[in-house]
């Protein structure tokens, strides 16, 4: 390779690199990309900002990071068996919380962990990896796990003002995270949620085609509150 030609590419590298940092500088560029990516987050995206103090770059380059990491994951679909056991045992976990709300707790933790996995996400066992790929996939809901693991993991508070708290704190937990359960229990989009008849009578159809589960779960459930 002549000198000319060698002399030539380093040019050519040096204007790609220039190009690109005027585009990183450029608000216009950058106002697009915050743009997208909160209309891709959600609020997860404000949560982001606020985990890193308000630094808008640095959450948005953490985001973007999940995106390109995660942004191609296909989630597998589940059987109508798999869909029917997992919402057995979620309104199982509920039903527990009237007496045992740690335990209950835990219980739909380890449960929404099992399920995320058994979708084609990291597993259960890399927690931070698996939320990060759930909120890219499921932004609005995510924070729902979140706190459900929060809870699940809080060590018990100390007398009896602190455990109602506590247990108000895990049913509202429970509560949120149940809209993630429906959304990774939900049959894909097109296929009739009625394809079995036990299916159909767990994880009944709503209007738009996703799935809800046939429990409720109100303040009078949460024990001690």
């Amino acid at each position: 390779m002549s000198t000319g030609v060698i002399i030539a590419l380093i040019v050519i590298v040096i204007l790609a690199a220039v190009v690109a940092g005027a585009a990183a500088l450029n608000p216009r560029t950058r106002g697009t990309l915050g743009a997208g990516l909160r209309r891709r987050f959600g609020p997860e995206y404000e949560r982001t900002v606020a985990r890193h103090d308000g630094d808008t770059k640095a959450a948005e380059r953490e985001l973007t990071e999940r995106l390109n990491q995660y942004g191609s994951l296909r989630e597998r679909s589940l059987e109508a068996s798999e869909r029917e056991r997992y919402a057995t045992r979620w309104a199982a976990a509920q039903e527990h919380f009237v007496d045992s709300p740690r335990e209950a707790v835990a219980e739909a933790d380890r449960l929404l962990a099992e399920l995320a996995g058994a979708r084609g996400f990291p597993d259960g066992g890399r927690y931070e990896d698996q939320l990060d790929a759930l909120s890219v996939h499921h932004a609005r809901h995510v924070h729902g796990y979140r706190r459900l693991h929060g809870a699940a993991h809080a060590p018990a508070a100390d007398g009896a003002a602190g455990s109602r708290t506590e247990t108000e704190e895990m049913r509202e937990a429970l509560l949120e995270a149940r809209a993630l359960f429906e959304d990774l229990v939900a049959p894909p989009r097109g296929q009739a949620a009625d394809s079995t008849e036990g299916t159909a009578r767990h994880v009944p159809a709503r209007a738009d085609g996703r799935s809800r589960l046939p429990w409720t779960f109100h303040r009078q459930h949460a024990k001690g509150s």
